[in-house]
């Protein structure tokens, strides 16, 4: 098992059973009251510079985090070679492979959740897994310049208590569009003013990138932090 430390962070590496991908654990020093795994979107590895820093700032709130990589991304990691996402089936399968593995794992509540693609497919079984709730980054509610075909149907229906930061201009769900559907009292959602789906601003809205990615961590944190309180 490797080990190395990253800003205060305990951030490990360990290979579980041998049919599971590699799975990155991000642990704050002292405590942990909650775990959040977190998976990655469509086109960035789990240690992408985002999913980096989205989860240093989560264990620098007291929230520990775990990575795993899909198995078209895990793949690319071995040969280089691009790949599209797997088919949805394969792809809640393994959330489902993750989830009972990490359960096994975590001390507290569990929670799940992801960037773009990574936290669409967790909220298509968040209720049947039963997680303590649900952590959105970047959501696609719908296919780049098709807002009139929402993938919403089951948001409207979802019992997890659920957290969605979305950015005001995500070109996958902008404010405009998404505060025109119909989605489950029991979605919170966080508006990031001037972002884009990387929840990255306008520079002349006069925040930067960081500030949005600390009030996104500052949200997931008193987020699940309810969550364990409840």
């Amino acid at each position: 098992m490797g080990k190395a430390t990253l800003a205060g962070v305990d951030q490990d590496q360990s290979c579980a059973a041998s049919r599971s991908p590699e799975l990155l654990w991000d642990k704050p020093h002292g405590a942990c009251h909650a775990t959040l795994i977190l998976a990655h979107g469509a086109g960035a590895p789990m240690d992408s510079e985002f999913m980096q820093q989205v989860s240093q700032l989560l264990v620098e709130r007291g929230i520990a985090v775990v990575r795993f990589e899909f198995a078209y991304m895990a793949a690319r990691r071995n040969d280089g070679k691009r790949r599209p996402p797997n088919p949805q089936t394969q792809l809640l399968e393994q959330w489902r492979s993750i989830y009972a593995e990490i359960r096994r794992q975590a001390q507290g509540p569990v929670v799940i959740g992801g960037k773009s693609m990574g936290g669409r497919m967790a909220s298509l079984l968040v209720d049947e897994l039963g997680a303590a709730g649900l952590v959105c980054l970047g959501y696609p509610f719908y296919a780049p310049g098709k807002p009139e075909k929402p993938r919403t149907a089951h948001l409207a229906g979802l019992q997890t208590r659920t957290l969605i930061v979305q950015g005001e201009r995500d070109a996958l769900g902008d404010r405009q569009a998404v505060e025109g559907y119909d989605l489950s009292p029991a979605i919170s959602l966080k508006w990031l003013e001037a972002a884009d789906h990387d929840l990255k601003p306008l520079k002349r809205s006069g925040f930067t990138h960081l500030q949005h990615l600390e009030s996104a961590a500052d949200e997931m944190a008193s987020f699940i932090n309810a969550l364990i309180a409840a």
